[in-house]
């Protein structure tokens, strides 16, 4: 049995993350959510889950939560008491990290440093601070697992046999909302053009990163 928490439950990452957990009762145990501001879905899950602790950033949010939740169990804690449970939390195995943004490189770091167990689908905290995430971990004896497709994908091709027998990665793209575009027409594409990704929601920063290719060169 795997006790986990998973920061950014609400998300694609994090809500396929519990699908995992559902289909498999037997193996994994979910100790704890969080979310930025989606408290009624955080609260769903809480139902499903029984977690011990949920916790979200937006104060708004964090209120009707504790509504929703009030006479459950569940509690409900902010940013800086989830910090400190994350880096003193030793039942824990393993950490879910599918935050978006740098709001994910202060958890990070809290698991890292008490020995613990990164599952880490959120990217920008390792362009960031990459150096200073794998000194943390290699200090403390911790584990960094890299989990998004990207990530995971060449994580798993370089484990797979001698690190010599890698010539090269090669990332591939979807394409976004201009893969069937003309090429002679990017010129006129537009920021409400690019923000219409067909496939995912991912908030405006990301969807732009998307459509521009930057994605690729954080991946």
């Amino acid at each position: 049995m795997k006790n986990i928490v998973v920061l950014g439950s609400t998300g694609s990452v994090g809500t396929a993350a519990l699908e995992v957990a559902a289909a498999f009762p037997d193996r994994f145990r979910v100790l704890g959510l969080a979310a930025r501001h989606s408290a009624e879905t955080i609260a769903a899950q809480a139902g499903r889950f029984s977690p011990r602790f949920v916790s979200l950033a937006d104060p708004g949010a964090r209120r009707r939560a504790e509504a929703l939740l009030a006479g459950t169990g569940v509690e409900v804690l902010d940013p800086p008491s989830l910090l400190d449970l994350l880096g003193g939390l030793g039942e824990v195995d393993v950490v879910l990290n599918a935050m978006s943004g740098m709001a994910g490189l202060a958890p990070t770091l809290a698991v890292l440093s008490r020995g613990g167990t990164v599952a880490l689908a959120n990217k920008e905290p390792v362009v960031a601070a990459g150096r200073i995430l794998l000194g943390v971990a290699a200090e403390n004896g911790a584990r960094i697992l890299p989990v998004d497709s990207e990530h995971s994908a060449v994580f798993q091709a370089r484990r797979a046999g001698s690190p010599g027998e890698v010539r090269r990665i090669l990332l591939t793209a979807s394409g976004g909302p201009f893969r069937d575009r003309p090429l002679d027409t990017f010129p006129r594409i537009t920021p409400e053009e690019a923000l219409r990704h067909p496939t995912w929601k991912m908030g405006p920063k990301i969807t732009i990163d998307s459509a521009t290719m930057m994605n690729k060169a954080l991946e």
